[in-house]
């Protein structure tokens, strides 16, 4: 997995949790499902490169 790639994906689940717990505090349901949709974009990406990894070996 190419280190940018990865350091990407993580940015954007730690980023996207932080958000939708956020709006969940304040009760913000709109900001809060792009906060969870930005979270499954890093997740999937994350995915993505690891499945990229296991088929070069």
């Amino acid at each position: 997995m190419s280190v940018g790639e990865k350091a990407k994906a993580r940015a954007e689940q730690v980023v996207g949790k932080t958000v939708r717990k956020a709006a969940h505090a304040v009760h913000k349901e709109s900001l809060a499902a792009k906060g969870a949709a930005l979270e499954a974009r890093g997740m999937m990406r994350g995915e993505k490169e690891r499945t990229k990894d296991s088929f070069k070996r």
